[in-house]
């Protein structure tokens, strides 16, 4: 037997109700549960009994008190995953985009081929942004496959965001995974065509064996994370891996008809022809378009998005040229960084140690100097790298003296160069982080065995230093920390080498075996996190860390972590001040640093950095003088970071090294005089400068204007309208959980930042029923159920693990909401039911009888788009309201009708009475039916004008686009509202009013 219903109709089958999908067939039912998720989809046989279901009315004598009405609306809204927006994925995804980040969105929705470069200040939110494009390609059917370019350090976090954010699974192709995948493979088949979201490894992918498969069988759809790595300037001699990513990508963005978006906080990176490689991946002809036109510039904003956090901090308000402030929001970024240099000096054994490890690598590179091109070059990474390693840490310093340097296998300069450089420089845009924390080597194979026991009397005496007492470096970062720990901050300390790491969280952490007590306290827990962990387990041991502190007030944090950490990773639910232990040679590297705290969800309002230097070292002060201090001196001016060419800092850095070789230590105020650091020196200002320069005038002349704030202020009042805002969730939260006797509590200002009168509260669920707390344990943690802990709920949508946002797409919320509108739809359902589907409340708020009436819709809507069209059923609630009787229905506007759920009770309702009045109601709606009818249809005319609206440039897009509503609507609920005296005198008349 065929089935012949209608998509959109209601139908019964297997115990629930459930609503036909367009993709059905005659033979095959396609159907989500009512107010379900597309996770719920289920497919219904012809042998399966399945009939029409009517959405039973309202029954009379389950009366709900003022605040039924809102919470079912709520509850409702909140359940919705397939809204009939423009934006088809916004109302299935579990994140809240802030109003900015909707601006790449609108971007993209105006293109046929998205192509964005999408180049937000660090901390902003780009990956939410790109994944907002993402998921909408990917529902709209405009895309049907998803890549992922991105560092195999980051690839695991891509996965964890695209599949917790926005419900996309996505497969790992790593050097590490590929063989596993591919052993799944049938003869002759594509590893990208058998999975069709991918994060992939740029380095991995890059190489001409993997790269033409994955050109030829590319999805549609693909996400370049850190994308100014991937291209070089034409005037400087690129790396082999960079000439490498770039011809990956250029042959990747030959396809016109391939979604591109390119994600980098620093598009220019120094160098404008950089720039202009990475424009034209976006669109070839933009890599040579004027851009000092106004018609350049104009094309340019099609595709280019660059704000600083000073432009979306405070948004959509009149300053944005909006009539007022109804919209506006403010996101809560750390107002500023705290910097603060502290100096150390060597102890006496460390000096010396220090002077006699100079003299050895000075006579070394002067030695080596009249060997010959190869032997020099080797012998001045061997230099650099026990300079380093000394200033880093004993420990460091002493595996460095033991350890063969990576140059010596060199055969010749250039390949001593390739091989020394990436351990020894601190690189911004060197080829991959992963193994880049380790400690160099300093023998070199050259000379003989009194060579090797030099450096190993060397090794020994470093060692002999371990400890505060000879290690003063480390005997400061005690004091720094302790200062930190008492104001409150939980601080990252950041190293150079792995061994610097592990020596420090042996010194500074507590030992319950051997029951040693660190120098910060009992309640201090010390990590180490480095490259010798793989990407899941540096989180996990974060994690560990976390919870080993555990919620005690009292209790602190310590990470201590090479810049294996320094780039991806988000640690600011974690962390709230940084800590330089040792200085990088490229001062971006200490913005990468800072920038994993400083950022979104931030709750400081001032993040402190410290940063360590030597003052007798003979190196730290210049490379703090010349190139930190600079670099924080133009990011404070602009307002973001502006990256020095490497060679430039390389020329400095390598100016300090020579001149502490070659000259005598004790003059030290000679470098500045020197010939070739004030030719280094000069060089590198004049360059810098201009590149500020032009990142200024950049932000400036290509200020995000495509979109104007207007146009965002539009549809974010359109969303906020269909599924709900904030001040309704926390409302919606709070009133649940209150009437399901959970233990609420409110939380003024904290150590954390936030303030009193933020709306954060905690709640504890051990006295609701037990449904609910089923229903919280996969999402909190079954322990803290049991053990009936107060869980957080925060108004900032960014949340550390363990807390709730008060958003509708939160978990926790999710799991309220379905509680909540089960039980209302439930008569027979046991325990407190919050929301009830009818109500009769007697209140001041009406002068004369007016009925609320909550509607849900469902509508067919036709999407056109480049892999056909696409048919698709949506549902949308609304709030209609009239005063009298139904058939002489004087109807309200939207927004009186919405203002009734603000309405207080001024009296008790008599059961009895409100029971009566209720019947007679329900047996009249039969006569508003022509006006609920005629609503949905506005609604879908509606509905159809945003999805025009939005996609407003590209005609191809809307052809064939089409919304109609289903009916009848579902009368989900009915509250009738009665002024004060017609009630009391309704009610001694014993009649209904």
């Amino acid at each position: 037997m065929a089935f012949t219903f209608s998509a959109g109709s209601l139908v019964k089958a297997r115990g629930r109700e459930w609503v036909v999908l367009p993709e059905s067939e005659p033979d095959l039912l396609v159907l989500r549960p009512l107010g379900g998720s597309d996770d719920d989809i289920a497919a219904v046989f012809p042998f399966e009994p399945v009939e029409e279901a009517r959405f039973a009315p309202p029954e009379p004598t389950d009366l709900g008190d003022q605040r039924a009405a809102g919470l079912l609306r709520t509850a409702l809204r909140v359940g919705f995953r397939s809204g009939a927006g423009p934006f088809r994925s916004l109302a299935g995804i579990a994140v809240e985009p802030r109003a900015y980040q909707l601006v790449p969105l609108l971007m993209a929705l105006r293109q046929k081929t998205v192509r964005l470069l999408i180049s937000d200040d660090v901390g902003i939110g780009k990956t939410v942004e790109a994944g907002l494009v993402a998921s909408e390609l990917l529902a709209q059917g405009e895309a049907s496959g998803l890549a992922v370019l991105c560092s195999p350090a980051l690839a695991e976090q891509w996965q964890q965001e695209l599949r917790g954010k926005f419900g996309i699974d996505a497969e790992l192709v790593l050097s590490s995974t590929v063989s596993r995948l591919e052993r799944g493979l049938d003869l002759g088949q594509s590893l990208f065509d058998r999975y069709p979201n991918v994060i992939v490894s740029t380095d991995f992918i890059k190489s001409p064996r993997h790269r033409d498969d994955f050109v030829r069988h590319c999805p549609d759809l693909v996400i370049v994370d850190e994308a100014h790595t991937c291209v070089a300037a034409d005037d400087t001699s690129a790396s082999a891996q960079s000439q490498l990513r770039y011809e990956l990508l250029r042959r990747v963005a030959a396809d016109a008809e391939r979604h591109l978006l390119l994600v980098t906080a620093t598009p220019h990176s120094g160098k404008e022809s950089a720039f202009r490689n990475l424009l034209g991946l976006v669109k070839p002809e933009l890599a040579d378009v004027n851009l000092e036109s106004e018609t350049g510039r104009k094309q340019l904003a099609q595709h280019f998005v660059a704000r600083k956090r000073a432009d979306v901090r405070q948004y959509l308000t009149k300053e944005d040229g909006l009539a007022d402030d109804s919209l506006a929001e403010r996101t809560a970024f750390p107002s500023d960084r705290y910097f603060k240099d502290e100096t150390y000096k060597l102890s006496p054994d460390y000096r010396t140690l220090l002077d006699d490890a100079i003299a050895y690598a000075s006579e070394r590179v002067e030695e080596a100097g009249g060997q010959g091109k190869r032997e020099a070059r080797i012998a001045w990474w061997s230099a650099i790298a026990l300079l380093r390693s000394l200033v880093s840490s004993p420990a460091a310093a002493a595996q460095t003296l033991t350890t063969r340097s990576a140059a010596a296998i060199a055969a010749s300069a250039e390949e001593a160069d390739k091989l020394g450089a990436p351990l020894n420089s601190d690189a911004a845009d060197s080829d991959a982080m992963e193994g880049m924390d380790v400690a160099p080597g300093a023998e070199t194979d050259e000379g003989a065995s009194s060579v090797k026991s030099r450096l190993a009397e060397l090794a020994e005496r470093a060692t002999q230093l371990e400890g505060p007492e000879k290690d003063l470096k480390l005997k400061a970062l005690i004091k720094h920390l302790k200062a930190l720990l008492a104001d409150g901050y939980n601080p990252i300390v950041f190293c150079r080498y792995i061994p610097t790491a592990k020596y420090l969280a042996e010194q500074l952490a507590n030992d319950p075996e051997t029951k040693k007590r660190g120098p910060l306290g009992a309640k201090t827990v010390v990590k180490a996190v480095t490259g010798e962990l793989s990407p899941q387990q540096r989180i996990e041991r974060i994690e560990a860390l976390a919870t080993e502190a555990g919620e005690d007030a009292a209790a602190r944090r310590v990470l201590i972590a090479t810049d294996c950490l320094s780039e991806g990773v988000n640690l600011q639910h974690y962390f709230d001040a940084v800590v330089h232990y040792d200085l990088a040679w490229n001062p971006t590297r200490h913005d990468q640093r800072e920038g994993r705290v400083d950022r979104y969800g931030q709750r400081r309002d001032e993040v402190r950095v410290i940063t360590l230097y030597g003052d007798d070292n003979g190196i730290d002060g210049k490379v703090l003088e010349v190139l930190i201090k600079k670099h924080r001196q133009i990011k404070k001016d602009l307002g973001i970071s502006v990256s020095i060419p490497d060679e430039l800092s390389t020329g400095v850095t390598d100016a300090i090294v020579e001149w502490l070789l070659m000259r005598n230590r004790e003059n030290e105020d000679a470098l500045f005089g020197a010939d070739a650091f004030k030719v280094s020196k000069a060089k590198l200002e004049n360059d810098w400068n201009s590149a500020a320069e032009r990142e200024r005038q950049s932000r400036s002349r290509f200020a995000q204007r495509s979109i104007h704030p207007e146009e965002v202020a539009r549809e974010v009042a359109s969303i906020r309208e269909a599924l709900g805002g904030a001040g309704e969730i926390r409302t919606f939260v709070r009133e649940s959980l209150g009437a399901l006797n959970a233990v609420l509590r409110d939380q003024g200002g904290s150590g954390s930042g936030s303030g009193s009168g933020s709306g954060d509260f905690t709640a504890q669920v051990g006295g609701t029923p037990a449904g609910l707390r089923d229903a919280l344990a996969p999402t909190v943690g079954a322990e803290v159920i049991e053990k009936d802990r107060e869980i957080p709920f925060r108004s900032d949508p960014a949340v550390a693990r363990g807390e709730a946002a008060l958003v509708r797409t939160d978990p926790v919320v999710g799991a309220l909401a379905s509680h909540v509108l089960n039980a209302a739809l439930d008569t027979q359902a046991e325990g407190t039911r919050p929301a009830r589907r009818c109500g009769v409340i007697t209140t001041d708020a009406v002068s004369t009888r007016t009925t609320l009436l909550l509607v849900r819709y469902r509508f067919h809507l036709t999407l056109p788009s480049r892999s056909g069209e696409r048919q698709l059923v949506a549902e949308d609630a609304r709030l209609l309201a009239f005063e009298g009787a139904p058939r002489n229905a004087v109807w309200l506007t939207p927004e009186r009708a919405a203002g009734l759920l603000e309405a207080t009770a001024s009296e008790n309702t008599d059961p009895h009475f409100g029971e009566r009045t209720m019947t007679r109601i329900l047996s009249q709606l039969p006569d508003v039916n022509g006006h609920v009818e005629t609503y949905g249809d506005d609604l879908a005319a509606e509905l159809d004008a945003a999805h025009r609206r939005v996609r407003a440039a590209s005609g191809e897009i809307v052809r064939g686009l089409s919304v109609t509503a289903q009916k009848p609507a579902d009368i989900l609920g009915a509250y009738v509202y009665l002024p004060a005296a017609a009630s009391a005198a309704a009610a001694s008349a014993g009649v209904s009013a």
